[in-house]
């Protein structure tokens, strides 16, 4: 058990990076958006840092993606259900 709740937090930073690469979005883009440091959201990312859900919701609306999508155990099947980006900024 102990192992699963470890892993967990790991798959949802991966999954985080994998959309935002797949958006072509910087961690500094991320980062501005989210009025943080690039390395803050870099620690995020690594798994480092962890996310509240209120940051984690925050990710989710930039990275145009549902908060599921996000916390989804194979970011593969998460990357074929995302819709292209529409190209509208998120303020």
């Amino acid at each position: 058990m102990k192992e699963t709740t470890e892993l967990k937090p790991k798959i949802v930073a991966g999954n985080i990076r994998k959309i935002r690469e797949f958006r072509n979005y910087t961690q500094d883009y991320l980062a501005a958006k989210l009025l943080i440091s690039q390395n803050a959201y870099s620690k995020i990312e690594l798994g480092y840092s962890k996310i509240t859900l209120d940051r984690l919701f925050q990710i989710a609306i930039i990275l145009e993606v549902e908060v599921m999508q996000l916390i989804s155990l194979d970011h593969k099947d998460v990357i074929q259900l995302m819709p292209p980006s529409t190209g509208i900024s998120v303020n």
